[in-house]
């Protein structure tokens, strides 16, 4: 009897461990992305750049990623974000500086800032709002904007925005098993940091699915930059990989999330019994681990993905 309940509780395990593994996307994953309907060529103009997207820009226009859109408006620009504008980011003066302040954080604004940029073919609006994909009731009814300078408050504010750029560092933390080498980002064996990602992931931080998720300075200490939360390209699902694993799947899960987050995101599970962490909870953890459960020697608490 105790061994064949055994074997149900252990079907049970792995039966919500593959639901856990298997979201599907009801739209598009490129979702918003697609410009509406111009999909690919919308960012990436596969000949003349700006221009071949209708925009005047400059000498150097598209000649980093294609870009299609003109992002001159934004060359040199100092945006401060955050807790009073304390974390300052000065963009390079030119498309082809290439780097992640210009693919992750200038290629992004040139649609996004919504201030000094065209706001193009955005409707200015969540997608995932607008599209009713966001069924999450405490988010509300209110529009929920995608312009960043140009989000209702004053315009060209960025205070309310998550710092990115060479001011806004990510912090190791040894103590907890979170190392920093000077190039890519190390967790310790049998630390916290460890116990977290055998629970989540890191898909943030860890080296191996991107290239570069984050910038380096040069001094050597690793920034956010936009791509490293979000990966632009996918809207609705996260794909495990080997090289990044989601809660020790061995790579090649699918994983339900949002807003192009660069992880397993989904804001509308809702988790009111406070023994599991939602998704969105834990994404966030990745680099504020002093609030993450592990960090708080709590151990037993699992991810709520889906």
């Amino acid at each position: 009897m105790k061994k064949a309940l055994f074997i149900s509780l252990f079907v049970l395990a792995v039966t919500g461990l593959v639901m856990a593994q298997s979201a599907t996307s009801t739209v598009d994953v490129l979702g918003a992305h697609n410009n509406y309907g111009r999909g690919c060529a919308g960012c990436h103009q596969p000949h003349s750049g700006a221009f071949g997207s209708g925009h005047k820009g400059p000498a150097d226009s598209g000649n980093y990623a294609l870009w299609g859109q003109d992002a001159s408006p934004l060359y040199g620009a100092t945006l401060k974000f955050g807790d009073g504008g304390s974390f300052v980011e000065v963009l390079p003066t030119n498309l082809t500086a290439g780097g992640p302040e210009v693919g992750g954080i200038m290629l992004c604004l040139s649609c996004h800032d919504g201030n000094v940029t065209n706001t193009n073919m955005m409707a200015k609006q969540l997608y995932e709002q607008k599209i009713g994909l966001l069924t999450n009731p405490a988010y509300g009814s209110n529009p929920i904007p995608t312009l960043l300078g140009n989000d209702g408050t004053t315009a060209g504010n960025y205070n309310n925005d998550h710092p990115v750029g060479t001011s806004a560092k990510i912090r190791q933390d040894p103590t907890n098993g979170l190392t920093w080498t000077g190039t890519e980002f190390k967790v310790t064996a049998g630390s916290n940091y460890e116990k977290f990602v055998q629970n989540y992931g890191w898909p943030a931080l860890a080296p191996g699915k991107w290239s570069k998720p984050y910038g380096v300075t040069a001094k050597g200490d690793p920034y956010p930059v936009c791509t490293t939360c979000h990966d632009q390209h996918v809207m609705t699902v996260y794909t495990s990989t080997a090289a990044s694993p989601i809660a020790n799947d061995g790579g090649g899960k699918y994983y339900a999330k949002m807003f192009f987050m660069n992880g397993p995101y989904n804001p509308n599970v809702v988790v009111t019994d406070g023994k599991s962490a939602p998704s969105t909870t834990q994404f966030c953890r990745q680099c504020h681990f002093g609030e993450a459960n592990e960090a708080n020697h709590t151990f037993t608490i699992p991810t709520k993905f889906q």
